[in-house]
């Protein structure tokens, strides 16, 4: 949006031209259309038409502690384990019995922020996420006070059945009182998101996440409806993970050839399988350097973190890997690679 629609807006306004003043309405309700914001869109042509029974969602946080997050997520498989505790945690909202605070805990990278992204998409909410950079004051006691401000303007929601709001990594502000060095300002800190917690709308759906759980506050940790522990995956979840996530990823990557069979073997031979996080980023990053010429060069580059180093031939061969997959993974002809075993 320009400059000048703003100053035409008024100045039809001003001169009660009322067919410009809807005219310049409506290029402004396009662009917002046209950039991805479709409820202020909404919300401009309804009130254009004098139909103005929607208030954006978005309105009630033009506040420096919130920002909206885009819910465009890709596909995040989860063990059993945990999907069902996670569609036990929607259908616990849907009840609308009061069950709306829910702590999602775990290691990096187990993919607790990206399933609180998709639990927010499957119930059709925004989701917005408090910036705790703007929340922590070091001045003595304004972060308390902060924290109060922000639940003042959860509770004061037009729509709180429209939202869900994340406390990402809580642990930065409410560890435990009795272990913290700064006991005083941590104790008024997580004294008063306990206070909040227990005064919020139940209509909104609050969801926290931590990578520190056994350092929480205990007092805060029930405070929480439900606890979701991400760390439940198997070496075979794991594996089935990295299967997803490459079969989504080679959408991107053209050149890369599909060979699913030897891809799980390099997975499955690592010692220690990384969690979902960190192993997408290992398989993007080894589609992203690959050689274009090489289709499976991709493959060399994963084997590389699982051996750290070279790829020896008869470290492959210990590892299950067949003469054909060896000839893929080092680009010596199978009948070499048999000599070369041979003669091991």
């Amino acid at each position: 949006m320009k400059k000048k629609n703003i100053i035409n807006l008024i100045k039809y306004y001003v001169e009660k031209n009322d067919v410009q003043f809807i005219n310049e309405a409506i290029e402004i309700a396009r662009y917002f259309d046209s950039i991805g914001d479709y409820q202020l869109s909404e919300y401009v042509l309804s009130l254009i038409s004098g139909n103005n029974t929607f208030i954006p969602q978005g309105d009630s946080f033009e506040s420096e502690y919130f920002q909206k997050v885009d819910l465009k997520t890709e596909p995040l498989p989860l063990p059993e384990t945990i999907l069902e505790d996670i569609k036990g945690v929607i259908n616990a909202i849907n009840h609308n019995v009061g069950i709306n605070k829910f702590l999602f805990e775990g290691a990096p990278g187990t993919g607790k922020t990206e399933t609180v992204k998709q639990v927010t998409r499957l119930l059709e909410r925004q989701l917005f996420i408090v910036e705790f950079s703007a929340l922590i004051d070091s001045k003595l006691g304004q972060t308390a006070k902060n924290i109060v401000s922000i639940f003042n303007e959860i509770n004061k929601l037009n729509r709180p059945k429209e939202v869900v709001i994340l406390f990402d990594e809580i642990d930065a502000i409410a560890l435990d009182r009795i272990n913290s060095n700064d006991l005083r300002e941590m104790g008024r800190v997580t004294s008063t998101i306990l206070k909040e917690l227990d005064k919020l709308n139940e209509d909104v759906v609050f969801i926290a996440t931590t990578n520190l759980y056994d350092k929480l506050d205990k007092a805060l940790v029930r405070r929480f409806d439900s606890v979701i522990n991400f760390n439940r995956y198997t070496r075979d979840d794991l594996i089935d993970v990295s299967e997803s996530i490459l079969d989504n990823l080679l959408k991107k990557f053209k050149h890369a050839g599909r060979n699913m069979k030897l891809f799980k073997k390099i997975i499955g031979n690592m010692e220690n399988i990384p969690y979902p996080g960190d192993l997408k980023n290992m398989i993007k990053t080894s589609l992203a350097f690959s050689n274009p010429a090489n289709e499976y060069d991709y493959l060399i580059r994963l084997l590389k973190y699982m051996s750290e180093g070279e790829v020896d031939i008869k470290l492959l061969q210990s590892k299950g890997f067949t003469v054909r997959e060896i000839e893929i993974l080092t680009g010596v002809s199978k009948s070499q690679v048999s000599r070369d075993l041979k003669e091991m």
